[in-house]
């Protein structure tokens, strides 16, 4: 795609056994232009830049640059034609070099001496876009903006004039995406156009020219953000008004739930993950982790509902000790779980929505008789919990596979709290919902903590950590930097401690 063009997509619909995903889509965008999308959970945004990037096949509709009718079969093609997408997962090859991971993905790569021969060419097209990489770390040893950056090289290098970027801010730091912002408009000073998919409408206000707006599918509305504001957007995603300020009631914190003395535990690659880690939990509190992804946070998660062993120290429920039993145990103890990765440990996504509904549940006498289950009251507590967390789905006995990231996440919180737990272990509850999930997520686990529950409430959202949390810790590189109340004037600095700079 040449520089001074416009790409448009006209007349995209995409339907899924027989479930619209996009319908009748029309937008364009030209260059030196940053268009935001937005749009709930299930609106049909990851779809409608799939199709775009060549992973899926539109039922109708088609794509034109400048003009001209083109047909993308397949990431390759979106590559000729000058399209990039940066995931929300990044694809790098976590033992390889930043230059190995770069000439892997380059088209023009040489086959003998690739790495000789393209390391001036990356070193010249990185510094013409201010990118600080030294190329000969792996991938490992890269925080999470500077593997953002090894991304967005590689689509850069490979002639993307369009750039496509997938929740780009989730897991960085406020520095990080203080320079991210920065990258992203020298990019549109030099003609570059950008796609921005994000659910931080403070991020779409700063950084975005436009914003397109989904709603079920189809277009709810657009705006230039000079002429809106995040009420307005807010009402256009979820078709009312929301409500950006939770108010956290003050409430005199109850009797211990949780106590974690000296906590040491290993990593997946045999390295210690915990080091000497000690807190409390009580009723009527929400005590919220914060940190940088992989400093620790899903070990300790998983230590305190007996997925991961412990090495040395003591986790207590009521004062009685759990360390090291099975998590069928801990939750019989009044401990639930919403897990970070709600694909991988959260569902079985073969089964239907009514077997999920009761995992971990199946074994109580109001589900099961001896041998058998309950089908009938099993299938209406499913349709209870669909009702009262607002899920939405064709049916009860759809895998849930088949369910958008938030509705699955609205479901497993549902069954995590049915039970009413004496403490929820939740891991990124609101991790890539829209305005309207996360608001009702939020309500949810401040009205747990209101019936005298206790939340452990991990976070790389920093909005959310302050709006939601009685007390504070900041965890970086396995070690607590400091636990604070959540009006204490120090944690002015919580970015410093989170990249490990200062402890309290």
């Amino acid at each position: 795609m040449e520089r001074n063009q416009r790409l448009e997509m006209k007349g995209i619909s995409k339907s899924f056994h027989g479930i619209p995903a996009n319908q009748d889509i029309s937008f364009c965008i030209e260059s030196g232009e940053i268009l935001g999308l937005l749009g709930e959970n299930g609106a049909g945004k990851t779809t409608l830049m799939n199709i775009l990037y060549g992973l899926y096949q539109p039922d109708a509709g088609e794509i034109r640059i400048n003009g001209t009718p083109v047909r993308i079969h397949n990431p390759v093609e979106s590559i000729f034609h000058g399209i990039g997408m940066v995931h929300q997962h990044f694809m790098l090859i976590q033992n390889h070099s930043v230059l190995e991971n770069i000439a892997l993905s380059y088209k023009d790569t040489p086959f003998f001496f690739p790495k000789l021969k393209i390391r001036e060419k990356i070193e010249t097209f990185s510094k013409s876009f201010d990118f600080n990489m030294d190329l000969t770390k792996k991938i490992w040893q890269l925080s999470a903006g500077e593997q953002q950056r090894v991304e967005i090289i590689k689509a850069l290098l490979n002639g993307a004039d369009l750039l496509i970027l997938d929740e780009p801010t989730s897991v960085l730091t406020p520095q990080e995406i203080k320079e991210l912002i920065s990258i992203l408009k020298g990019m549109k000073a030099k003609g570059h156009m950008i796609i921005f998919i994000s659910h931080k409408l403070d991020e779409i206000m700063d950084i975005c020219d436009r914003v397109l707006v989904l709603q079920k599918g189809r277009i709810a509305g657009s705006a230039l953000t000079r002429d809106t504001d995040k009420t307005s957007l807010a009402r256009m995603m979820v078709g009312r008004d929301v409500v950006f300020n939770i108010k956290r009631e003050k409430i005199e914190r109850g009797r211990q739930i949780l106590s974690v003395e000296h906590l040491d535990v290993m990593g997946d690659k045999g390295i210690p993950a915990l080091k000497d880690i000690s807190f409390d939990v009580f009723e009527n509190e929400i005590f919220g982790v914060a940190g940088v992804s992989g400093n620790g946070q899903r070990e300790l998660a998983e230590a305190v509902t007996g997925i991961r062993a412990v090495k040395s120290g003591k986790i207590r429920i009521n004062d009685q000790d759990i360390t090291n039993t099975s998590p069928r145990h801990i939750y019989d103890l009044g401990v639930s779980h919403v897990p970070e990765e709600r694909i991988r440990f959260g569902i079985a996504p073969g089964l239907f929505l009514y077997d999920n509904a009761i995992l971990k549940q199946h074994h109580l006498k109001k589900f099961s008789q001896r041998y058998f289950l309950k089908y009938k009251e099993v299938k209406h507590h499913t349709k209870t919990l669909m009702n009262d967390f607002n899920v939405s789905a064709h049916s009860i006995n759809s895998q849930i596979r088949n369910l958008s990231g938030g509705n699955i996440q609205k479901l497993i919180l549902g069954r995590e709290i049915s039970e009413k737990p004496q403490l929820l272990v939740a891991s990124h509850p609101t991790y890539g919902l829209d305005v309207g999930a996360t608001e009702f997520m939020r309500n949810h686990l401040l009205m747990l903590r209101k019936t005298g529950s206790a939340v452990l409430l991990f976070s790389e959202d920093l909005e959310e950590i302050f709006e939601l949390c009685d007390r504070i810790a900041v965890i970086f590189d396995g070690e607590f930097m400091a636990i604070l109340d959540s009006d204490d004037q120090r944690l002015c600095d919580i970015g410093l401690m989170m990249a490990g700079s200062e402890r309290i």
